[in-house]
C-alpha cells in the first residue's frame, strides 16, 4: 500500500494516527522516545510488527537526544518503550537489538573511511538510525515473503477466506501478514470474498482491515464477531488467516482478543485455521501461552463507542486486550521460510536452528 503506518523525516517519527482511520487521517510527530511510547500505548500505531519498528526508531531519537552517550540514558528509554505494551515480542524484540548496537558502538566507536582518504567518526546516531532502517526494510521483505508462502495453501481459484482484527500493512512496516497473504491470493485472482470480523471493541476489522481492502479493491464484507459461526456454517469458507503478536515455544498463540473464539469455531466447522507468522514474532523463550502475559486495557474501550456510552453508568467492564490459542487448534504457521506444522514444539525448533535465525537477529526473508 501507498499508506505506511510511519515515516521516518531526518530528525523525527510521523506516526499514522490509526485511532481516526478511516474518518480522518492525521499524522502524530514523535520527537522523543516518550513521544514513541505514548504513540504505542494509546493504540495510535499498533500490531506488533509495526510497533517494533517504530521503537526502533524511538530508540534512535534516544540517541538524537542523547549528547553524552551515556548507555543509562539509552538503557531508560528502552526500558520506557518497553512498558508500553506488554503482550507481543516484537516491542522488547526491536528494543533488544537497538540496545546492542547502542553497545557494540560505545564500546568499539567505529570509524569509516570516507570517499577520499583518511577515516571519519561514525555518530551513533547514525548507526542507530541505519541498524532501525534495516529493522523496517527485513519485516517488509518478511511480509511480502509470507504472502507468496501462504497464498500456496489455496488451491481454488475462488477463495473465501476470514480473518480477524488488522494484521495488513497498517500493522507492519507495509503489505501486512495475513493480509498479505490475501494481497497474494488477489493478484493471482483467486480470492472471491474475504470475511472481515469488525473485532470488537476496538474495531480494527471495521475501521482499518476493511479500509485496506476497500483502498485495493479486494472484494469483502464486513461481519460482527458473533456471526463467524453462521457463516461458517452456511457459506464456504475455505480458510481463516490472522495474524500473531507473540507465539511460545509450543505454538500457543497471542493474537487480539477473539481470535481463540475463531479458532474453535473454525475447528468445529473443520476450516483451515492458519496464523501468518513472521519469525520475529517467534518466542522460544517462553514456553507456552500460560506464560505469556495478556495485556488488560481501559474498561472505557469497551464501554464507549466514539465518546457514546452504550452501557449504564453502574456496570462493569473487563477488557483483555489479547486472547491465546491453543497450538493444537492451528493447521499451520505462514512464516518467510515455508509452512510450519504440528508437532510444533519440534518444528518451531527446527526452523531456528535450520535456518540459522537468532532470537536477537531479524532473519531476511528471500
Amino acid at each position: 500500500m501507498s499508506v505506511k503506518p510511519f515515516r521516518w523525516k531526518k530528525s523525527h517519527l510521523e506516526v499514522l494516527d490509526q485511532r481516526l482511520l478511516p474518518a480522518k487521517y492525521r499524522k502524530i510527530i514523535c520527537r522523543r522516545p516518550s513521544d514513541v511510547a505514548k504513540a504505542i500505548r494509546d493504540m495510535a500505531i499498533r500490531g506488533a510488527p509495526a510497533i517494533g519498528c517504530v521503537a526502533a526508531y524511538g530508540m534512535v531519537l534516544a540517541a538524537k537526544l542523547n549528547r553524552r552517550l551515556q548507555l543509562s540514558n539509552f538503557e531508560k528509554a528502552g526500558r520506557l518503550l518497553k512498558s508500553a505494551r506488554p503482550t507481543g515480542v516484537n516491542l522488547a524484540w526491536a528494543v533488544e537489538r537497538m540496545l546492542g548496537a547502542a553497545k557494540n558502538y560505545l564500546f568499539s566507536r567505529p570509524s569509516v573511511p570516507p570517499r577520499r582518504g583518511g577515516r571519519v567518526k561514525v555518530s551513533l546516531f547514525d548507526v542507530l538510525l541505519a541498524e532501525a532502517g534495516r529493522i523496517e526494510a527485513e519485516d517488509l521483505r518478511m511480509n511480502r515473503a509470507i504472502g507468496r508462502m501462504g497464498a500456496k495453501l489455496f488451491r481454488k481459484r475462488k477463495n473465501v477466506v476470514l480473518t480477524h482484527c488488522n494484521a495488513g500493512a497498517l500493522a507492519t512496516a507495509g503489505h501486512g501478514t495475513a493480509l498479505g497473504v490475501i494481497r497474494e491470493l488477489h493478484r493471482e485472482k483467486k480470492i472471491k470474498k474475504v470475511f472481515v470480523d469488525e473485532t470488537r471493541p476496538y474495531l480494527q476489522g471495521a475501521r482499518l482491515t476493511a479500509w485496506e481492502l476497500a483502498k485495493e479493491r479486494i472484494p469483502h464484507e464486513l461481519i460482527t464477531d458473533n456471526m463467524a459461526a453462521h457463516f461458517m456454517k452456511t457459506e464456504k469458507v475455505d480458510g481463516v488467516i490472522v495474524g500473531c503478536d507473540r507465539v511460545a515455544a509450543n505454538g500457543d498463540t497471542a493474537n487480539k482478543i477473539g481470535t481463540y473464539n475463531v479458532a474453535i469455531l473454525a475447528k468445529y466447522h473443520r476450516i483451515p485455521f492458519y496464523v501468518a507468522m513472521p519469525t520475529s514474532t517467534l518466542d522460544l523463550k517462553t514456553k507456552s501461552g500460560r506464560d505469556i502475559r495478556i495485556e488488560d486495557r481501559s474498561s472505557d474501550e469497551v464501554i464507549y463507542i466514539n465518546g457514546n456510552r452504550i452501557a449504564p453508568r453502574e456496570t462493569k467492564a473487563r477488557h483483555p486486550a489479547f486472547d491465546v490459542t491453543p497450538a493444537r487448534l492451528i493447521s499451520g504457521f505462514v512464516t518467510e521460510r515455508g509452512i510450519v506444522r504440528a508437532p510444533y514444539k519440534t518444528s518451531l525448533k527446527k526452523l531456528i536452528s535450520k535456518h540459522g535465525l537468532l532470537q536477537n537477529r531479524q532473519p531476511v526473508a528471500n
